[in-house]
């Protein structure tokens, strides 16, 4: 398997940076390339972005209520443009509730606050080479 790319975002006015930046450094020291998007990001950016850097994962940090809201139009738009790229929330605020929830809507993995680096790693690992396969 070559190199996972994976993009890191975060969706629309949400502020908090700190998680998305400590797990592109995660994935980065655990030999993955990380594409960094930064914050104010819309569905429809990360798809272009998704697409111009031919990434293997679209990782989102939510920290603010609005992923709810976002998640699916994004969701939507890699239908539309028929894209099988695997899209993981992570972040402080989901709850077992949201959990259920996205991963119902096509989310592949939800992390929560509790999530360990291993895991992280290992899912984003996984799915890169189930994407490969397909």
């Amino acid at each position: 398997m070559s190199g996972v790319r994976v993009l890191i975002a975060i969706l629309g006015m949400d502020q908090h940076e700190l998680g998305a930046i400590a797990v592109a450094r995660l994935l980065r020291d655990a030999g993955m390339e990380v594409i960094y998007a930064g914050r104010f990001n819309l569905p429809g950016m990360i798809v272009n972005s998704a697409v111009e850097e031919d990434v293997d994962v679209v990782g989102l940090s939510c920290h603010s209520w609005e992923y709810m809201y976002y998640v699916p139009e994004l969701l939507n738009l890699l239908e539309e443009r028929q894209l099988r790229i695997p899209v993981m929330v992570g972040g402080s605020v989901v709850t077992p509730g949201d959990t259920q929830l996205l991963l119902s809507k096509g989310v592949a993995a939800v992390f929560g606050p509790a999530a360990t680096a291993g895991e992280i790693v290992q899912t984003i690992r996984d799915a890169a080479r189930a994407r490969e396969g397909v």
